[in-house]
Parts: structure tokens; C-alpha cells; sequence
């Protein structure tokens, strides 16, 4: 399979192109490539296509935000039926630009030089349904399967969707005469344009109903729940969404299923808390340790690690755990677990604690550093916070 392009070189523009740029850049392009002016060009078609991805991402803020941040990976080919938005990394047809995007050119979409496309009888789809999942550290790191039960409009168990009563009950709609669309002439950014648009009698379908399911009444949905699988891959991050196709809410009349977008939140952590790929611990060391030296525990995702405090470290100091954090969403490798030291100080001493403590302080290590001479306070303060 041949490696997608980068969406700003389909369209040519460049990463900081504001959103008019872009719009003007996917006209030039659809105008270049539409398939009426190109018929029979698979070519074409496919650069048309690629395109119409393109913008789909670049034109909205939150995909793009996330396309520029995760690449082809956050938009698409996440594993258990479905990718993070967008068009799927292109399982679309030609279909679906036109309804999609054809009001950037005036709604005529239709054809070029007065041609019209036949596309046949136009496809219901259901709505979208969103849900949350909660996921744990671990979870993320390792990826994980998750079973919902969703419930949503589902198809009727009597007529099988197609809210007629049996198969003998339609007949072909006479005012598309069973193609689902009509022929409309408009004014457009081509100019004097034909253009199709679906029909308002049978609403694409093509035929029309003459006795209805009497259960659920020629709507050919009824309330229902389904068990979805859902396979989140490692890596992931709080908002993302991932999409399962085809397990939203059923379409009236046999039409297609919409999707379930399955969006995900992080479950807090008390002691690892994240930053990107890496990982963040605060570590509290007692005074003794900090002077002296010593092992320590710290949290990791699977269990607990040791490591070493060395001699005379300060509060502030940041060791790392290399490779311990998450996996990139990408698969470029894996992030790391940062400890930042901090030194607890006893709120109360007992008379022996207190004792001891005032015969340190009188040791000449205890004492306070002599400050160099001549030093402003300027310099002295870049002193301080340089350790």
C-alpha cells in the first residue's frame, strides 16, 4: 500500500496557511481533478479524492490539531474497525465528497459543462454516537480491548430495516423514476451549472413505500442495544476518538448504520502524572537521604523500581527513568519516567532530634556558605537557582 502524503503537500500550502488559503488551495485542486473533467482518469479520481481528505482535516481545527500533532496515525488506521476521524485514511466514495463538500462551489457539484453524475439511488445513514471510555496508565501502555453495550436504534427483527411490510410492498418512485435524484439547473462558482440533488419524494431511495411493517410503522427501526468490541491501541491520549464503523444508530429503511465514536479520557494517577510520552513523579526524600545518599522506590506503570539517590542531592534535582514512560501513539518509541526530588522537612523535632540538629549546625559543613565578594544580587540569585 502506497504511504499517504503529507495533507499540506496535497493541497500545496504551507503548515501555517490560514483557513482561507486552504479553502482556495481544495478549489483549485477539485476544479483540476473532478472526475467530469477528467472521465475515465482513475488517476484523477484518486488525486480528486485525496484531496477532498485533505481538506476535510485541514479545515476543521480539532483534526488538524491533531493531524499536526500525531500525523496520518491520529486520523486513522486504529485497529478494531475504525481510525480517529476524518475519512478513515480514504474509504470514502465519491458520494459521500459531493454531500459533503459541495456547498464550497454554489452546491453544484453535479457536473461540468452541463454532464450530470448518475450515482444511483442515495444510501440513508443513521446518526453518530459518541461515548466515553475511561482508561488507567496501564492501559494506555499496553493497549487494550474493551466490550460497551450501546445503546441505539437498531434495525426492526420484523422486516429486517426496510419498513415495508414484505418485499412485494414498494413501488418505484415516479418522480426520480427509481434513480433517487432530480435534476436541478443552478448558478454557481462554474457558472450555469446542472446539478443533481436528491429526491424529495422518496429520499433517495428510489422507490416508495405501499404498505408499511406494522410494528415499527415503515420506519424500519426500533430501540435496541448492542455489545461493541472496541480495540484501543497503545499509546493514546485524553480527546482522542476513535471510530468503529457502522455500530451507530440504524437508518430508516434498510439504510446505512452511522459510527461509534469512542472517545478517550485518562483515569487520574496519584503518583505518575502524564506529559506527553513521558511520565512526571514527585519523589519525597527525607533530609538524611538527601545528605547521605541512599535507594529509593519510585512508582513506575507496572509496579515499582529502585534507584539510586546519590550523596548531598538537592530539592529540585530531576533524575530519569529512561524508556519506562508511554509509547508513542506512532511508534516511535517509548517516552520516560521524570523524578523531581523534593526534601521533606519534619513539621516538629523531639529535645534529643532538636539537640542533634543544633550540634550539626554548628559543624563547618552546616554552616552557611560564605558569599564571594564583590557579587551582585543579581548574580547571587543566578547563583542560587543554578544550585
Amino acid at each position: 500500500m502506497a504511504e499517504k502524503r503529507d495533507y499540506y503537500e496535497v493541497l500545496g500550502v504551507e503548515r501555517n496557511a490560514d483557513a482561507d488559503t486552504i479553502k482556495k488551495a481544495y478549489r483549485k485542486a477539485a476544479i483540476k481533478y473532478h472526475p467530469d473533467k477528467n472521465p475515465g482518469d482513475k488517476e484523477a479520481e484518486d488525486k480528486f479524492k485525496e484531496a477532498a481528505e485533505a481538506y476535510d482535516v485541514l479545515s476543521n481545527e480539532e483534526k488538524r490539531a491533531r493531524y499536526d500533532r500525531f500525523g496520518h496515525a491520529g486520523m486513522g488506521g486504529a485497529t478494531g474497525g475504525g481510525g480517529f476521524g476524518g475519512f478513515s485514511g480514504g474509504g470514502f466514495s465519491m458520494e459521500d465528497i459531493f454531500e459533503q463538500f459541495g456547498d464550497i462551489f454554489g452546491g453544484a457539484f453535479g457536473g461540468f459543462g452541463g454532464s450530470s453524475r448518475s450515482r444511483g439511488p442515495r444510501v440513508n445513514r443513521g446518526s453518530d454516537i459518541r461515548v466515553t471510555v475511561r482508561l488507567t496508565l496501564q492501559e494506555i501502555a499496553e493497549g487494550v480491548t474493551k466490550k460497551l453495550k450501546i445503546n441505539k436504534v437498531v434495525a426492526c427483527d420484523k422486516c429486517g430495516g426496510s419498513g415495508a411490510k414484505d418485499a412485494s410492498s414498494y413501488s418505484t418512485c415516479s418522480q426520480c423514476n427509481g434513480s433517487g435524484y432530480v435534476i436541478t439547473v443552478q448558478n454557481s462558482f462554474f457558472g450555469r451549472m446542472q446539478a443533481q440533488t436528491v429526491c424529495p419524494t422518496c429520499g433517495g431511495s428510489g422507490r416508495v413505500i405501499t404498505a408499511k411493517c406494522d410494528k415499527c410503522g415503515g420506519e424500519g427501526t426500533e430501540r435496541g442495544s448492542e455489545i461493541v468490541e472496541v480495540k484501543i491501541p497503545a499509546g493514546v491520549a485524553e480527546g482522542m476518538a476513535i471510530t468503529v464503523r457502522g455500530k451507530g444508530n440504524a437508518a430508516r429503511n434498510g439504510g446505512q448504520n452511522g459510527d461509534l465514536l469512542v472517545v478517550i479520557e485518562e483515569e487520574r494517577n496519584p503518583q505518575l502524572v502524564r506529559d506527553g510520552d513521558d511520565l512526571v513523579h514527585q519523589l519525597n526524600i527525607t533530609v538524611t537521604t538527601a545528605i547521605l545518599g541512599g535507594e529509593v522506590e519510585v512508582p513506575t506503570i507496572d509496579g515499582r523500581a529502585r534507584i539510586k539517590i546519590a550523596p548531598g542531592t538537592h530539592a529540585g534535582k530531576i533524575l530519569r527513568l529512561r524508556g519506562k514512560g508511554l509509547p508513542n501513539v506512532n511508534g516511535y518509541g517509548r517516552g520516560d519516567i521524570t523524578v523531581i526530588v523534593d526534601i521533606t522537612i519534619p513539621d516538629e523535632l523531639t529535645k534529643e532530634e532538636r539537640k542533634i540538629i543544633e550540634q550539626l549546625a554548628e559543624q563547618p559543613h552546616f554552616k552557611r556558605a560564605a558569599e564571594p565578594e564583590n557579587q551582585s544580587i543579581l548574580e547571587r540569585m543566578k547563583s542560587f537557582f543554578n544550585g
